[in-house]
């Protein structure tokens, strides 16, 4: 497919409708995979974001919240059925602007164009289920009693998203918000802006009332900073590192804010001895090739039986020299560009660091010869690796992958669960009892068995530990933007009689 001649000029979606940043500071977009720049995104400051959070503000409340907050759960879901519509309409010329902005395959990206929707098209569902769920009983031990349950919209949410799957991300948390009735300021990362902004387009195509979704883009630190501190912001949602996520947790803080929190992730892939070792490697490639290794839950400890260590790295090795790297719009791409210049410069730390602490680079660690320009990594396989080195203790984000070897199943686990954070873990095996014991032992939110990476929108996503806190997708992703209310009545004709009567004397 060939690159648009020029990217669509947006300004901040604000109200529902366009405006410049205050400032009128733009920042560039950098194709990574070709290093060129293909156009500029707002960069937008604290006064922006008093503008968004005022509209958001204003449209969550406004005629008593009837047209949106505490309107019907299927005036909602109209409304998100018909921008899940739109993405389709639009998933090809999404998915390009996808892979001109963050270097992902072009298959990748539309491939996430179809997630959205289905995103989209999901909690349009459970908007509608909403209404049937109000007033749910609640037992009570007294008879004069009678006891309710209400969910209700917490307010207006900040929600601040990733560069890795730029619109997905941002996605997960713009529907199940809007289902539940919130009103939203999203701010996606500055290294990835172009289709949230485009999601500004489509609310206005689709007529979603002003206000109900804003859309700043610029630094972290000169929006989504005040985003965080806004203190009519009533809750905050974000995915990214660890360290930011740790400043917003302390922001918010301040003002007894509730966050949810999708962070780091160190996640293990377990290969036992019993298992067909092609099937397995290409799960092992999945897990942390996919998407350039920049996945919060990659498996990116990869640790294998004895038994076959040797025969599944030279098939892994042998694998991954098969793996197409190329501009990413070429057909057939499978691996992409990194985002920027640096988190190329990172990753390539990274692949130094473990080289000098002792580890062997068993494959790749460089850019590609056939590259010469854009921010490319041949897939990496690290090995003879101890716990103590940088390289098994830390977030990489790249498609690199460190390996050891264990005897047995409790040394497995113990490896396994031997890092700060708990996002995902994965086991292969043919024997299912194991897997099943290793999937409870194993600290994370997710565990996989015989496969690596796989996510439903149906399904809790979210982590342990330094990984964070609070689950997005299914019900689960719904609850995040409700509050439980309890509404509770005197049903008796009689007095409480808990104080005597005073005299009528």
């Amino acid at each position: 497919m060939a690159a648009p001649s020029a990217i669509p000029r947006r300004g901040l979606f604000i109200g529902g409708g366009w405006r410049e940043p205050s400032l009128g500071r733009r920042l560039p977009v950098v194709n990574p995979a070709t290093e060129a720049t293909i156009g500029d995104i707002p960069a937008a400051t604290a006064e922006d974001v008093e503008l968004a959070v005022s509209a958001a503000r204003d449209a969550f409340g406004r005629d008593g919240g009837r047209h949106w907050s505490r309107a019907p759960g299927a005036v909602r879901a109209k409304y998100l059925k018909a921008i899940a519509a739109k993405i389709k309409d639009k998933k090809s010329y999404l998915a390009l602007l996808e892979t001109l902005d963050s270097g992902k395959p072009l298959d990748e990206a539309a491939g996430d164009m179809e997630d959205v929707a289905a995103c989209f098209e999901y909690y349009a569902d459970l908007a509608e289920a909403l209404d049937g769920k109000q007033r749910a009983p609640i037992s009570l031990p007294m008879e004069n009693f009678e006891s309710y349950i209400l969910k209700e919209p917490i307010g207006v949410v900040g929600l601040i998203t990733p560069w890795n799957y730029p619109l997905l991300m941002a996605t997960w948390k713009v529907a199940p918000a809007l289902a539940a009735g919130c009103t939203a300021v999203l701010k996606p990362s500055e290294l990835a802006s172009l289709t949230c902004l485009e999601l500004g387009g489509i609310c206005a195509e689709i007529g979603l009332p002003p206000g109900v979704l804003n859309i700043i883009t610029g630094l972290g630190t000169e929006a989504g900073a005040p985003l965080a501190s806004h203190p009519h912001v009533d809750k905050i949602a974000f995915t990214g590192s660890t360290e930011t996520g740790k400043r917003i947790m302390i922001t918010a803080s301040q003002m007894v804010k509730p966050v949810s929190l999708e962070l780091g992730g160190k996640s293990p892939l377990i290969v036992f001895d019993d298992v067909d070792i092609d099937k397995a490697v290409e799960w092992a490639m999945f897990g942390c090739f996919a998407n350039a290794g920049q996945v919060c839950s990659a498996t990116s400890r990869l640790l294998l039986h004895e038994k076959i260590a040797k025969r599944f790295l030279d098939r892994l090795v042998a694998w991954a020299k098969s793996i197409k790297i190329s501009d990413p719009l070429e057909e057939g791409c499978r691996l992409g560009s990194v985002v920027s210049e640096g988190q190329y410069q990172k990753i390539m730390k990274f692949i130094s660091t473990a080289r000098c602490e002792g580890a062997t680079i068993l494959y790749g660690g460089a850019r590609p010869q056939h590259l010469k320009r854009g921010f490319f990594i041949e897939p990496t396989i690290i090995t003879n690796v101890s716990t103590s080195m940088q390289i098994w203790r830390e977030e990489v984000f790249g498609p690199v992958i460190c390996v050891k070897e264990f005897r047995t199943e409790c040394e497995a686990v113990e490896l396994a669960n031997d890092t700060h954070y708990g996002l995902a873990g994965a086991v292969i095996s043919n024997d299912l009892e194991r897997c099943e014991r290793i999937s409870k032992a194993i600290q994370s939110g997710i565990v996989w068995i015989n496969c690596s990476q796989p996510c439903f929108v149906q399904a809790p996503w979210g982590g342990n530990k330094r990984s964070g806190f609070g689950r997005e997708l299914g019900q689960w992703g719904l609850d995040n933007y409700l509050s439980v209310k309890q509404v509770t009545k005197y049903c008796s004709d009689e007095p409480y009689g808990w104080y005597r009567p005073p005299s009528k004397l």
